[in-house]
Parts: structure tokens; sequence; C-alpha cells
């Protein structure tokens, strides 16, 4: 297990279709980096909730995510139901961690996945855990948040951001 060099704005790895993964139990050491990463980069920059493999260099469909106290490794996720209620909100990346862009997300969605051992499950969300899911599931697609900024004004550095007064559900 160990922490990997997270991939940034401009690397084509993120820009990738990321693949199936065929066994989830095979991955072991793949979800142990993902572990890994994320705690370091939540002691270096004081959050982050998620990560997906495609992040650290590997184009395979894996999330895994830290909500609360519960934990989840989502192997091949897809979207069964998504909520036509949508919210707006500043979003982030540890891909380009300096960097908040205003983006609109579903509300709610359903997921089914593979977990670490191969069972399929499903995934019920709401508001945060939406939004985030939603996040790691447009890095499997190749799909930045950069891609989903609502307008021109809709990018802000993490300083001037804070400097607002951190607004995560309001626009200036």
């Amino acid at each position: 297990m160990a922490a990997r060099r997270i991939r940034q704005l401009g690397d084509p790895v993120l820009r990738e279709k990321s693949a199936m993964v065929a066994e989830p139990a095979a991955e072991a050491e793949l979800l142990a980096d993902l572990r890994a990463t994320l705690h370091a980069f939540q002691q270096t920059r004081g959050f982050g909730r998620g990560i997906s493999a495609v992040q650290i260099g590997e184009p395979k469909r894996l999330i895994y995510i830290e909500s609360g106290a519960a934990s989840f490794c989502l192997f091949n996720p897809v979207y069964e139901r998504t909520s036509e209620i949508t919210f707006e909100l500043w979003d982030d990346c540890f891909s380009f961690p300096d960097l908040m862009v205003w983006v609109r997300r579903h509300r709610a969605v359903r997921v089914q996945y593979r977990d670490e051992k191969g069972a399929a499950r499903a995934l019920d969300a709401e508001g945060d855990l939406a939004e985030l899911l939603q996040h790691e599931m447009d890095h499997l697609d190749g799909v930045l948040a950069l891609d989903r900024a609502l307008d021109a004004q809709a990018l802000a550095t993490r300083e001037e951001w804070l400097r607002r007064g951190a607004p995560r559900f309001s626009r200036w």
C-alpha cells in the first residue's frame, strides 16, 4: 500500500475513458493505493472524500470514497437513477486542488456497482454524497468538473473562494 502521485490537470490520462474491472478481488493493491493516496492528500491538504483510479494513473472503473464513518469501494459503477431535481455548488478536485468550479449536480442518485469481493451492490445517495459520486463517476469517463462549469464566471481560485467566505452553495 503506497500513496501515489495524483495526476494533475493537463495529464492526458485524466481524459481517458476507464476500462471495466473484470475481477474486483484482483485489484486489492490498487484499492489499498487509493486509500493511502486519499489519506495522504487529506493530511497534506486538509480536505478530500473520494478518489478515482484514473487520478493515480490507472484508467480502471474504480472509485474509493470515505463519507462520514462509511467507506465505499465502487467497481464498475453505473447510474440506475438520477433525480430530476438538481442543485448548484462549488466543486473542487484533487487533480486541480487550487481551483473551484461552479457546477450543477443531481440532488439524488442510485448507483449499481460491485464491491471489493465482486458482490453486486447498490448505493442511494443524496446531497453531498450524491454530488461526490457524480464527480468521481465523471472521472471514469474522462470528464472533469471544469467541463461542467456553468458559465464564464464559474471559476475561482481556492484563495479567492476562501477570501469570500468559502460559500459552498451560493454564488457570490
